[in-house]
């Protein structure tokens, strides 16, 4: 496939950017934001709920077999019932997590004649702008975001990351190297608790692919009546979310029950994405999620996307597929995945659902006409 096919994979229709519309709201939020469809957030902690497990990278990496074993159990549980986990003692050099942190709230509150600099194009999604907005009709998040490919370095849009600030975009350096080395650690070790041969799980990934976005949630003076980020599952193969500020605001959906998560100190939240419940045959799934927002101040946070090659292949691992347990779902090529995941409104798991033996239903959903190139 060629490079050029794959730095395209989808666009959005261009809309207000939330954070400077924030500064002109004063008591309500327009028509085009008020979510009455969405369940209510939930915005007290209360203790009886179950919390998201813990996994620790140190015990992981216990030369003490009776640890590692314990941990990788705990491990699988979390990604076979959860979807999601903490991972603590992850390794990733705390003074580039820390300089992360503060170049994105710096990058956020760039004047907005540098911030155009860095806009979406017509037909493409990497910069500054929203995603998954298809229709002049459909409802709108109360957030903005920057997303852009990080690697393959190839892929990098040349108007995007060889442009951003220093030191920011030697830190942001640094942290893409320091993420795809611990994604691959993590996939690693959930080849190992799935039963597979490690290299069958690096074979599925191959070169790999990574992508980062930035998201912005200012505050909302009706926060119960909007939606930071609608509910969703990734359509990637593993997420690392690095929470940017002290406000809190991601919630999972656990037996219908939408669970808010409260970050730990220096720890990341690591959830499966639809492409690795493809690739483990529905042993791990990925798992819906929302962002809800608040009236006193804005949040901010950065999720860094890992998965296969663009140019690879999806689908289940075949060491995974057993007669009792059958491939549930088609292949097709990962970059055709994202064009169609890209190409819809976000709802739910209804993507990842599609991919499944005998629901090809090609069409479903609505689909924004993007510019030839």
């Amino acid at each position: 496939m060629e490079p050029k096919s794959l730095t395209k994979l989808g666009g959005s229709l261009p809309v207000p950017f939330v954070q400077e519309l924030a500064k002109e709201t004063s008591n309500t939020v327009t028509e085009r934001y008020i979510r009455l469809d969405q369940d209510p957030p939930f915005t007290s902690h209360n203790t009886c709920l179950p919390q998201v497990p813990v996994i620790d990278m140190n015990n992981l990496l216990s030369s003490q077999n009776f640890v590692m074993e314990s941990e990788l159990e705990k491990l699988h549980f979390a990604s076979k019932e959860w979807g999601f986990f903490q991972l603590i003692n992850h390794g990733v050099n705390s003074c580039v997590v820390e300089n992360v942190k503060a170049g994105i709230e710096k990058f956020f509150n760039l004047p907005m004649e540098e911030k155009k600099k860095f806009f979406q194009q017509p037909g493409d999604m990497e910069g500054f702008g929203h995603a998954f907005v298809v229709s002049e009709e459909q409802k709108l998040d109360w957030g903005d975001l920057f997303y852009m490919t990080t690697l393959p370095k190839f892929l990098r849009k040349s108007h995007l990351f060889p442009n951003l600030p220093l030191p920011f975009r030697e830190t942001l350096e640094t942290y893409s190297a320091e993420l795809e080395s611990l994604a691959r650690k993590i996939l690693d070790f959930m080849a190992k608790a799935l039963g597979m041969e490690a290299e069958d799980m690096r074979e599925m990934i191959g070169e790999g692919w990574q992508a980062m976005r930035m998201n912005y949630y200012p505050p909302c003076p009706q926060p119960e009546h909007v939606i930071g980020l609608t509910p969703h599952s990734d359509g990637v193969g593993l997420t690392i979310l690095l929470q940017i500020n002290e406000m809190e605001g991601l919630q999972i959906k656990k037996d219908g029950v939408w669970i808010p998560v409260k970050p730990l100190p220096n720890a990341f939240i690591v959830n499966i994405g639809d492409m690795l419940q493809i690739m483990t045959n529905e042993i791990y799934r990925s798992v819906e999620h929302r962002a809800t927002v608040n009236a006193m101040k804005e949040r901010l946070s950065l999720a860094t996307f890992y998965g296969p090659s663009l140019a690879g292949e999806l689908g289940p691992e075949p060491s995974l597929i057993t007669p009792e347990r059958p491939a549930l779902f088609r292949r097709i090529e990962v970059a055709d995945f994202f064009r169609g995941y890209f190409a819809r409104e976000l709802h739910e798991k209804s993507y990842v659902d599609m991919m499944r033996i005998g629901n090809e239903e090609e069409g479903k959903g609505s689909a924004i006409k993007l510019p030839e190139d």
